[in-house]
C-alpha cells in the first residue's frame, strides 16, 4: 500500500472503511461471520491485496474486546484440537499467497464458505430442534468430532491467512459442534485473537503490512470500539435460533459477495 493510496481516499471512502471496522467490532461481540462485509469493503476500496494488511491490525483490536467480553465463556479442549490443524493451514494460505491472484484467492474462498453453509445447514435440519445442547461439544467428544476439527482447522487457517476470512468457516464448524450462544462467542474470541496476532509475521513479510497500512489502522480502530460496545448490547437481545440464523446468513452472504466480485 502506498503512501498516495492511503491519504487519497476521499471522504466517502474513508467512511466506508470506518463503517466496516464498526462493523468488525460488532461481528466480535455479536454474529461472527458478518465481518466478511468487512472484508468486501475493505477490498473494494484499497488494493485487494493491500486490504488484507490494512484489515488484520483492526480484526485484532476486535479479538481483543471480544476476549474482553466473554473471556470465561471459552471451551479451551475445543481451541487445542483446532491449533495444529490451523497452523497447517496458515503455512498452506501463505504458499497459496505467493502464486495466487486475487481472482483465484476470491473464488476458492466464495466457494468454501458456501460448501460449509450449506454442509452446516443441512447437519441442523437433521437434528432434532427440541433437543438439549450437550454440556460437551462434539468437537472434542467423538472420533467423528475430532476428525471434522482438523478438517474445519485446516479450511479456517487457510481462509483466514488468504483474505482474512477464517471467521464463517470456523462459525460454521462451532456451530456444526453443538456450541450454544456464550460458548460460540467466547471460544472463537480466543481463536481468532491467537490466530490473527500469529499471522502478523506472515502478513509483515508479504508487505501487506508497513507504516503506512498501520497509520489507516490508527485512524480506523477508533471505529471498532462502537462496533463492540453494539453487539454486546444486542446479543442479549438475540435468542439462539435467530443467531444460528444470522450467522449463517453472513456466512452466505459473504461467499456470495467473494463469488461476484
Amino acid at each position: 500500500m502506498s503512501t498516495s493510496t492511503l491519504w487519497d481516499l476521499t471522504g466517502w471512502e474513508f467512511a466506508a472503511l470506518a463503517f466496516a471496522a464498526l462493523l468488525v467490532g460488532f461481528s466480535k461481540t455479536a454474529v461472527s461471520g458478518a465481518n466478511t462485509v468487512s472484508l468486501a469493503v475493505f477490498a473494494a476500496v484499497l488494493p485487494a491485496r493491500a486490504s488484507t494488511g490494512v484489515l488484520l491490525p483492526i480484526l485484532i483490536a476486535g479479538d481483543v474486546l471480544a476476549v474482553l467480553t466473554y473471556r470465561r465463556h471459552a471451551h479451551w479442549p475445543t481451541l487445542w484440537r483446532l491449533f495444529p490443524a490451523v497452523a497447517a493451514g496458515v503455512v498452506v494460505g501463505t504458499v497459496f499467497l505467493l502464486w495466487a491472484d486475487d481472482g483465484i484467492v476470491r473464488t476458492s474462498i466464495g466457494a468454501i464458505l458456501l460448501l460449509m453453509a450449506g454442509v452446516t445447514v443441512w447437519r441442523r435440519r437433521r437434528a432434532d430442534a427440541g433437543a438439549a445442547a450437550e454440556d460437551e461439544p462434539d468437537g472434542v467428544v467423538t472420533r467423528a468430532g475430532r476428525l471434522k476439527a482438523r478438517s474445519y482447522g485446516v479450511l479456517g487457517g487457510f481462509t483466514t491467512m488468504v483474505a482474512n476470512a477464517g471467521g464463517p468457516v470456523m462459525s460454521m464448524y462451532l456451530l456444526s459442534a453443538g456450541f450454544r450462544k456464550l460458548g460460540f462467542l467466547g471460544t472463537s474470541a480466543f481463536f481468532f485473537l491467537i490466530v490473527n496476532t500469529s499471522k502478523l509475521p506472515f502478513s509483515a513479510g508479504l508487505g501487506l503490512i508497513d507504516a503506512d497500512s498501520l497509520l489507516l489502522d490508527a485512524a480506523l480502530v477508533l471505529f471498532v470500539v462502537p462496533g463492540a460496545l453494539l453487539g454486546k448490547w444486542a446479543v442479549t437481545r438475540i435468542d439462539q435460533r435467530l443467531f444460528e440464523q444470522l450467522v449463517i446468513a453472513a456466512t452466505v452472504v459473504g461467499g456470495l459477495q467473494l463469488l461476484l466480485r
